[in-house]
């Protein structure tokens, strides 16, 4: 699978909120990092009760992706969040180790959402 395939597909799983499919592309010692939010989250089994809190949190949560670089073990994804009645940009570094998801550093402007 490519960097692409790989960051396609996990894209494809956080908007249909599927925290298996999610977790199933995390290294174990995955690290997600919302640097605008200050939210930290380490290991596989951290990461993955993180995220099914933001889903809990955010059931209509969903993404589209603006733009999506990618490396041999790096991928850069540009992307415009919604939950229906707020809408945000942010942008996802994500470096790979051993074809999985080593981090997840998030950047947004969340904290300027516009109203829908």
């Amino acid at each position: 699978m490519t960097v692409r395939e790989l960051i396609e597909r996990y894209n494809d799983a956080w908007n249909a909120q599927d925290i298996e499919a999610i977790h199933a592309d995390h290294h174990p010692e995955i690290v997600f990092h919302n640097h605008t939010a200050d939210e930290r989250a380490e290991g596989a089994d951290a990461v993955r009760a993180h995220i099914a809190r933001i889903f809990a949190n955010n059931p209509t949560l969903r993404f589209s992706t603006r733009s999506l670089q990618v490396g041999d073990d790096f991928a850069v994804c540009e992307w415009t969040a919604s939950t229906g009645t707020r809408e945000w940009d942010g942008v996802d570094v994500f470096p790979i180790r051993d074809g999985k998801i080593a981090r997840k550093d998030v950047y947004s402007s969340s904290h300027r959402a516009r109203e829908l």
